[in-house]
């Protein structure tokens, strides 16, 4: 219960910054609370995602090759279930519903990964199902944000919504970091206090978080039939912003590789290692409102560049050879920019395209595109790694991330027509 309160008053004071900055725009209590249960789900799931490379790589003793193939799983494995957890819940139009059993898939994982140890089949299949419940969720999630808000706010909304999910990206590391040292690095300390904050965000969703309303459609408008659900999704903009989002999440190192990477540089204690996530989380909590704010302003398909634009100079500090502690600092902040010009912006960017009847399918299926092609980029980087070495993997990653820019600019020209793109 004390954790509720903390994090409902954390919600609260969200909403006073936002007024206080005059941003105009007075989220919903959907919103608020969606985000209650995203900082308690984000606790969860990135105490388990910031061991899990020291866990599999030093304790289960996976190679590189082996390593990108589960974070591939990790970053996509359930990207056809997104689909079917969008379409779900717009059909019968019980978001929360579908949400619920998502987020409850992902909490019973954390108790499953104490009970397979280092069993690698079992391992991959424990990641799967908490990605698959990731997968359930996110979309119907994203589409009670989208309907519990006005279209002219949305960048606003998925701001807020994701400033309070990275805050509980800054606090999962943190109390990780803790776990470890207090138990002498026992991973399984970990899993479990991840299974009890699990819990509490799916109580709060549960008992508080209501179905918003979907929108009639006008009179004049003919109902949208099963049959022609598909042809909505195909619309010439949105295929467009899901081709650039697949191209760009390629060229996207993960942020396990990318840790790695520094881990190897500075040659600090692994115990340390959950800090990384912890001090870009909480620039991407810091930046997410500022960012979705400037998006809905100046427009979200130049700020989503921007933010894709920044990865470049953290491959390149990868590649130094004399690294220090400000080229490390330096790193995580561009990371956590990064993910505050891109992940929110990004949903923004599909929700104005999207009619209100496929919004879940809809944004399901950008996520899926866009899953994929980070799935793709974890087993090319893990090959290359295993092949070439780390620094050839990253040389040729920034090449790749290049290459996605320089046509993923022209593809998402076409989006400056609709409104707030």
């Amino acid at each position: 219960m004390y954790q509720v309160q903390n994090t409902a008053a954390l919600a609260r004071g969200h909403r006073s910054l936002l007024r206080g900055r005059g941003v105009g725009a007075r989220v919903s209590r959907t919103v608020l609370l969606l985000g209650v249960v995203s900082l308690l789900t984000d606790i969860s799931s990135e105490m388990v995602a910031t061991v899990l490379p020291l866990y599999l790589l030093y304790t289960v003793g996976l190679s590189p090759l082996l390593y990108g193939i589960v974070d591939g799983v990790y970053q996509a494995g359930a990207a056809l279930v997104r689909i079917a957890g969008g379409f779900v819940g717009d059909r019968w139009r019980r978001h929360k519903e579908v949400a619920v059993v998502g987020y409850g898939l992902s909490a019973f994982c954390k108790p499953a990964l104490i009970a397979v140890g280092s069993a690698w089949a079992g391992l991959l299949g424990v990641i799967f199902l908490d990605r698959a419940g990731k997968g359930i969720r996110t979309a119907p999630r994203d589409a009670m944000i989208s309907l519990s808000t006005p279209k002219e706010q949305l960048g606003a909304a998925f701001g807020v919504h994701r400033a309070l999910d990275t805050t509980g990206a800054m606090l999962g590391p943190l109390v990780a970091f803790a776990l470890l040292l207090w138990t002498s690095t026992s991973f399984d300390s970990v899993f479990f206090v991840s299974f009890c904050f699990a819990l509490v965000g799916l109580a709060v969703l549960v008992l508080f978080v209501q179905n918003p309303p979907v929108p009639a459609p006008a009179v004049e408008a003919a109902p949208v039939r099963k049959e022609n659900r598909l042809r909505l999704l195909a619309e010439r903009r949105f295929l467009a912003l899901g081709l650039a989002g697949t191209l760009l999440g390629v060229a996207t190192m993960s942020d396990g590789f990318v840790y790695i990477g520094l881990q190897r540089k500075l040659d600090f204690e692994p115990g340390m290692f959950p800090l990384l996530f912890v001090a870009s989380a909480s620039v991407y909590m810091l930046l997410a409102v500022p960012m979705g704010w400037i998006a809905d302003r100046v427009g979200r398909t130049k700020v989503f560049l921007l933010g894709y634009t920044l990865l470049l100079p953290v491959y390149g500090c990868l590649l130094l050879s004399d690294l220090d502690l400000g080229g490390v600092a330096l790193c995580v902040v561009l990371l956590g920019a990064f993910y505050a010009a891109t992940d929110g912006v990004l949903a923004a960017m599909a929700s104005a395209l999207l009619p209100p009847e496929v919004r879940g399918t809809g944004l399901a299926t950008l996520v899926t595109a866009t899953s994929v092609g980070r799935l793709v980029a974890s087993v090319l980087f893990g090959a290359l790694w295993t092949a070439f070495g780390y620094q050839t993997a990253v040389v040729a990653f920034a090449g790749v991330l290049l290459l996605a820019l320089a046509t993923a600019a022209p593809i998402l020209s076409t989006l400056r027509r609709a409104a707030h793109a």
